[in-house]
């Protein structure tokens, strides 16, 4: 009786820490969303929502201060668009190598090479950027100044590439080994399997995959800040500077007077970026959970 009664404590705490764990994250982020609304709210007494985020000029310490943020939305959305263009063939491609074509050794060399990728800190790919990656591409490219979205997105890209590859390679692996063995068994060769069975088969997790690591990319702060130029102008090709929201938020956040305009409208950019990327989010959830059903695994 006495262990019995011993065992149920011992599970009922247990079961109370890990409870405690699980909410915590819930709320960290209601204090992050309460925090951003409280503090990014006065912005929308001066300024209009639509200016804000429609408007052109973005001049916070001006005179006639200009608060549109319009060119850094545009901005992160040019970089984050590059960065997918150099992500998604990295990421889908390396996670269809080693899920389907490497042998045990290569995969095991491979998977802790592209998780070294995701343990770098992005500092130091933004360092990388700017002293290594933008001199070449200024000369390569015969451009004024190296620093442009398009740096950024090469860098991003590689950046994100292994969040990419990660859950790619984990859909590809939740894809049942019957689909495989029927595929051959009516004549398909490796590469028929691989296109008209396997992919469109985890078509839903790779799509979740590429919306996670376009997330990743305009999520990022001090890369695009290092190497995209930092100029607050409307982009119209990807070997402009520009600067987008988070460069934004991490460049003038310590020269804002506390209280002022210009304080609670860098936490109104953050707000619109945390509106962006929980709508990534949320479609990734949503892929997922699709995902999860057509295989069966889930309700």
């Amino acid at each position: 009786m006495g262990t019995a009664k011993a065992r149920r404590i011992r599970e009922g705490s247990i079961r109370a820490v890990f409870t405690v764990l699980a909410f915590a994250s819930l709320v960290f982020l209601i204090g992050i969303t309460v925090t951003l609304f409280l503090e990014g709210g006065p912005t929308f007494k001066d300024v209009n929502l639509f200016d804000f985020v429609f408007g052109k000029s973005w001049y916070p310490t001006h005179e006639d201060a200009e608060f549109g943020i319009l060119p850094l939305i545009l901005g992160s959305f040019w970089v984050t668009g590059g960065a997918v263009l150099v992500c998604v063939p990295l990421g889908v491609g390396s996670a269809l190598f080693i899920n389907e074509l490497a042998g045990r050794r290569l995969k095991g060399f491979l998977k802790p090479v592209l998780e070294l990728l995701a343990g770098i800190p992005s500092i130091v790919y933004g360092f990388f950027g700017m002293v290594v990656v933008a001199p070449f591409l200024q000369r390569a490219l015969n451009l004024p100044v190296g620093l442009t979205a398009f740096t950024g997105s090469l860098i991003l890209g590689v950046m994100a590439t292994p969040t990419v590859a990660s859950i790619a390679e984990d859909a590809l692996s939740f894809v049942p080994k019957s689909f495989r063995e029927a595929s051959y068994a009516v004549g398909a060769n490796r590469w028929q399997t691989l296109t008209r069975v396997i992919i469109p088969a985890s078509a839903s997790g790779i799509s979740t995959a590429i919306i996670l690591g376009m997330s990743r990319a305009i999520g990022e702060t001090m890369t695009v800040l290092m190497v995209c130029g930092g100029a607050a102008v409307i982009p119209h090709t990807l070997f402009q500077p520009v600067r987008p929201m988070t460069a934004t938020i991490a460049a003038e956040m310590g020269e804002a007077v506390f209280g002022s305009l210009h304080y609670h409208s860098l936490f109104a950019i953050g707000l619109i970026l945390f509106f962006i990327t929980l709508v990534f989010n949320i479609i990734a959830e949503l892929i997922s959970r699709r995902f999860r059903l057509k295989l069966g695994l889930g309700r």
